[in-house]
């Protein structure tokens, strides 16, 4: 019977010691991806910056709070204590923000994890969420509306096309939140717009012509106040486009090239000039050919006069000759 107790004793010992080695373990390994935007830039000023999240607050869990904190703490500049800050508050449930990223604008802020609202900043996070949080550009009618992709992260080719879903965070006549498409959008890549746009289903097809790591897909729209999504890209180039487009460089500046050279060859010859010199008794008809001599040349035009000289004087001849 005290053998029996004895496994028993350790077998629960065992499981304890187990369970504490977890969630050790557990909370080492909890990394997520936070995302800030001031409201200020078209671009978010944190993006998918990975951090390993531990129990800053020591509440027991990890959270919302925990991410945020430690996102300031390693890129914020003064870290946490210049750019960050929260409190409990009267008639609220958790944490609330009163800073971030250095903006104090009397609680308009807002933070999604996995693209879902979150109540308060005490909402747990696990290994592999995306927490993004906000400052509202329109503090007093808070239009501002939460935006995302279909997807975060694209590992892709140079000239591959995505498909990608823009949605945002909308709200009924009830105040219930609900998912939109976003129609109209412009499509940026790395702050520049493109010229692709969203359909009214929030489809669109984005071609990759650039390679590189870390391309930042994002998306604006002239009719409603987007929080800028963001959609992380890798691109691996391709030899086969960039051989393409090396090839239609050339031949562009080819025939750029031909063109110039076509126009600078081209000349121009003076059609020939009929001078007539007329006198009472006789006619006579000279013919200059003139081959536009450059300027300062005056060689043509004294062989000019001087045959025009020597018709006068012949007609003048002519006409005594007859008098007498």
């Amino acid at each position: 019977m005290k053998k029996v107790i004895s496994i028993i004793a350790a077998a629960a010992l065992v499981s304890c010691s187990s369970a504490v080695i977890c969630a050790g373990a557990a909370e080492q390994d909890t990394n997520v991806l936070v995302t800030i935007s001031d409201g200020k830039s078209s671009s978010p000023v944190l993006v998918q910056k990975e951090v390993k999240v531990t129990d800053i607050d020591s509440d027991g869990k990890l959270t919302v709070n925990d991410a945020l904190y430690i996102a300031h703490e390693e890129n914020f500049t003064g870290g946490a204590a210049a750019g960050f800050s929260s409190s409990e508050k009267a008639g609220y449930t958790g944490l609330s923000l009163n800073k971030l990223w250095g903006i104090e604008n009397g609680g308009s802020y807002g933070f999604y994890v996995d693209n879902t609202y979150a109540m308060s900043l005490s909402d747990e996070v696990k290994d592999g969420s995306s927490v993004y949080a906000f400052v509202y550009s329109d503090t007093t009618g808070y239009s501002d509306s939460y935006s995302w992709f279909n997807v975060n992260t694209a590992d892709a080719k140079q000239g591959d096309e995505l498909d990608l879903t823009l949605s945002r965070q909308a709200y009924d006549a009830n105040w219930t939140p609900i998912t939109v498409p976003v129609d109209g959008a412009v499509i940026t890549i790395n702050g520049k717009a493109t010229e692709f746009k969203t359909d009214a289903n929030g489809k669109v097809k984005v071609k990759l012509d650039e390679a590189g790591e870390d391309i930042l897909i994002s998306a604006a729209s002239d009719s409603v106040i987007l929080v800028p999504p963001v959609l992380v890209a890798d691109v691996a180039a391709n030899a086969e486009v960039t051989t393409t487009a090396a090839e239609t460089t050339a031949a562009e500046t080819t025939s750029e090239t031909t063109a110039e050279t076509t126009t600078a060859v081209t000349t121009t010859e003076a059609p020939a000039e009929t001078t007539t010199v007329t006198t009472s008794a006789t006619q006579v008809s000279v013919s200059a050919v003139s081959t536009s001599p450059a300027t300062g040349d005056s060689r043509g035009v004294g062989m000019t006069v001087f045959f025009l000289t020597m018709a006068g004087c012949a007609a003048l001849t002519l006409g005594k000759k007859n008098e007498k």
